[in-house]
Parts: structure tokens; C-alpha cells; sequence
């Protein structure tokens, strides 16, 4: 069970994870392994990632010395609790330049309009773990965000072929997608719709192969992206296939209202902690977008309006308020991981990597260079303020944190998106 298996075919390699067949009934509806099982079976990794659309206030965040001992700032003091599970990082970024449209290559590194002829395109960090998921769990990761506010929505998440992974909207649909059972109905509705959209997906990749005879080399090209995207949609319903007759797990709570995305904060990130908690996925993600509106906390103005502050200390008060909110909620859903247990009977946390941060790190001059980055969980050692920006103002690439975190979740690779190393 402690070994590694893969499935190779045609050029690709599947990274599998553990066994759940040489554990009958284990798994599938959400059941907890018994104390005797436990121990035969390697407690999987797990991988969450939150994002910030417009950053946070740096010289409120970002302590004047590095290492174990460094200072707890305004921004830090909610925190306090978790000190010791996580790691915050500076001197760490992308080093590309586009505002608010650079923030979506967040959990890439790559601007979608660059990533055309890159063997992995602009996919994000969590897509590229998913695809290593196999139907291990009933969805291979979870994109939570809204639909609504700059720039229409979040982008979080991007696919092999460049293609925005729509978000759960809310904490209503993401309870019913994690807990709600089809009736018979509609079950028999979702096997037919599996045959037809799986005949069909068929019948186009025999027309694409012989279109392809008579095209251009430049078509081809064009061809061969749109391909990409069919596979994604074919192995999307091949995996959501086998889960139709397996039950979901049982709802601990009852199905909540969506309301607005300030007082849902917390019930997202509970709600992703019992995804994670019944093996339902074992990625998920949550981007914080522009309608993070502050009149909900009882603060004057919009959000992007204000990350454009002007320097004004009055301005800059509004969004430190604002900021402290999501990082008191972030430090709540940390705790909260590490007094849970999973499906396997381990820590949550310690098996978790959780990544927060933003593709941003000025909102006010559009700057996405110098980003704030923290790390938790994921059975790393932590505790730590870690400054990588050298003597002479040089950063660190992102994505070098990026390959070590894909490569202790179990996939063989020595680079990611931008990187030019590895971060350890």
C-alpha cells in the first residue's frame, strides 16, 4: 500500500492514490475507516488554497525581521493562535506585470494569453493535482468563489486548455453538491445524460480525426487546443460516472441560505473542511473576489474603490479593518483543521498544505510583484517569518514553492507554471 502505482497510456502518466479496493466498503459513502484498518492504508495529502482578488495592506502584514522570533502585526494578531502551524513568506511573486488581470495567473504563474504553446499551459496548481486524482474521491477538487463583482466573477482556477473552472457560488449549492442525494428520477436522468453526452464526445472525436487530414498546419494547431478540451469534458463525466450510485455522505447540518459573501466566509471554509472531512475531495479552493463588499461590515465605500486608497490613512483604515475580518476567519478555519479528523483517521491539518495569499501586492499602483504568501499545515515546520527578498531587491519565483508542494502531493515533477527551481 506504500507503494506508488501509476497507469501510463499513450504518452501520459496517472499518478494513482491509495488502494480503496483492497478495502471493501471502506470509502464512497463518506465512512470513516475503522481503528484497524487505519493503519495498512497512507493517509492521503490534501491541498487548499485561498485567494485574495486585491491584496492585503503589506506594511501592516509584513513584520521589520525575519526568522522564529519576528513581530506580530496588526494584521498578524489574528493569527496568534496558529503561529506555529504556519509560515509567512515575502520576497516571492511571479514577476509578471497586468493589475487586476495578472491577479488570475495567482495559482498558475502564467497569464492565460502567454501560455499558448506551454506543454502545461496556464493550468493552476490545484487542477494539475486533481488530474492526478483519478476518481479517488467524488470531486477531483472544488472551485468555491463568486460569479459577481470586477472583472464578473472569480478566476481562480484554470484548466489545461486555458479554460476558466467555474466556481461554486455559494455555501447553498456547495452543500448541495457535497450532500444531496438524487431521487430515483433523477438518478435514472443522470445515467441517461452520462450515455448520451459520452456517445456524442465520441461521435466528435471520429469528425475531428478526419477533419484533421485536410486542415493546415495552423488549424491543426487550433484543433489540437479544442481536443485538449474535449478530453477534460470526457474525463470529467468518465470520473462522475462511477459515483452515480454511491451515496453521498450525510449532511452534519442543514442546508444554508446563500447570503453575501462577507458573513458566508466562515460557512464556506466550514463547509470545505467537511468536504475534506468525508473524502468527498481532497483539493478545494476559495478566492475572495470584488464583492467582498465592506458595507456588510459596516464599513463605507466598495472594496476596489478602496484598494485604491491614495495613500489616504483614513482609506487605508477601512481596508485594514476589512482584512483583519478575512484573516481572523482564516485563522479560525486552521484551527479548526487541526482538531478535526479525516476519513483515514489523521489530522486534517497535518495532511493538508493550506495556501493563502493573492496574485496581487499593491492594488493601489496595480503592482503584482512582492506578493503575500502564507503557508499552513501539510506537516511542514512552520512557526516562521521567511524573507526571501535578497540584497539587492531580487524575489524568488512563486512557483518554486508551487513544485514542492505538487511534488509532496505526490506528483514527479521538477517544475511548474514560471519556476525556475525549487523552494524548500
Amino acid at each position: 500500500m506504500n507503494r506508488r502505482y501509476f497507469l501510463r497510456s499513450a504518452g501520459a502518466t496517472l499518478s494513482l492514490p491509495a488502494l480503496h479496493s483492497l478495502l471493501p466498503s471502506a470509502l464512497g459513502s463518506g465512512m470513516a475507516l475503522g481503528a484497524e484498518t487505519t493503519a495498512a492504508v497512507e493517509s492521503p495529502r490534501r491541498l487548499v488554497a485561498i485567494g485574495n482578488l486585491l491584496g492585503f495592506q503589506t506594511p501592516h502584514l509584513f513584520p521589520e525581521t525575519a526568522g522564529p522570533d519576528y513581530q506580530t502585526t496588526r494584521l498578524l494578531e489574528p493569527l496568534s493562535g496558529i503561529r506555529q502551524d504556519m509560515t509567512l513568506y515575502r520576497g516571492l511573486d511571479h514577476d509578471i506585470k497586468g493589475g487586476h488581470f495578472a491577479v488570475h495567473s495567482y495559482l498558475s504563474g502564467v497569464l492565460q494569453m502567454d501560455a499558448k504553446g506551454l506543454p502545461d499551459g496556464n493550468i493552476s496548481l490545484d487542477q494539475l493535482a486533481a488530474e492526478s486524482m483519478g476518481g479517488a474521491t467524488r470531486f477531483p477538487s472544488l472551485t468555491i468563489g463568486s460569479e459577481s463583482g470586477i472583472h464578473g466573477g472569480c478566476m481562480m482556477s484554470w484548466t489545461r486548455s486555458g479554460t476558466r473552472v467555474p466556481p461554486i457560488p455559494g455555501p447553498r449549492q456547495l452543500f448541495e453538491k457535497l450532500f444531496v442525494k438524487e431521487d430515483s428520477n433523477n438518478l435514472a436522468k443522470a445515467k441517461d445524460r452520462h450515455a448520451l453526452q459520452g456517445s456524442i464526445l465520441d461521435a466528435m472525436l471520429a469528425d475531428t480525426q478526419t477533419l484533421r487530414k485536410r486542415i493546415d498546419h495552423e488549424d491543426k494547431a487550433k484543433l489540437d487546443e479544442y481536443l485538449t478540451s474535449v478530453r477534460e469534458v470526457e474525463q470529467q463525466l468518465q470520473l462522475s460516472e462511477q459515483w452515480v450510485d454511491i451515496e453521498k455522505p450525510t449532511a452534519p447540518i442543514n442546508r444554508p441560505a446563500n447570503r453575501n459573501m462577507v458573513e458566508d466566509l466562515p460557512l464556506l471554509y466550514d463547509l470545505i473542511i467537511l468536504a475534506l472531512q468525508t473524502d468527498s475531495t481532497r483539493i478545494a479552493t476559495l478566492e475572495i473576489g470584488g464583492d467582498f463588499l465592506p458595507t456588510h461590515l459596516g464599513i463605507d465605500g466598495g472594496y476596489h474603490g478602496l484598494s485604491h486608497h491614495g495613500k489616504r490613512p483614513e482609506v487605508i483604515e477601512k481596508l485594514v479593518q476589512l482584512e483583519t475580518y478575512q484573516l481572523q476567519h482564516f485563522g479560525r478555519f486552521v484551527e479548526k483543521m487541526g482538531q478535526t479528523t479525516g476519513a483515514y483517521g489523521a489530522n486534517l491539518l497535518d495532511q493538508t498544505a493550506i495556501l493563502f495569499g493573492s496574485g496581487m501586492g499593491d492594488a493601489n499602483i496595480h503592482s503584482n510583484r512582492d506578493l503575500p504568501i502564507i503557508l499552513a499545515g501539510g506537516g511542514y515546520s512552520h512557526g516562521e517569518y521567511k524573507n526571501l527578498t535578497t540584497d539587492d531587491g531580487q524575489r524568488q519565483r512563486l512557483c518554486n514553492l508551487y513544485v514542492k508542494l505538487l511534488q509532496d502531493f505526490g506528483l514527479e515533477r521538477d517544475s511548474f507554471g514560471s519556476s525556475d527551481g525549487i523552494l524548500i
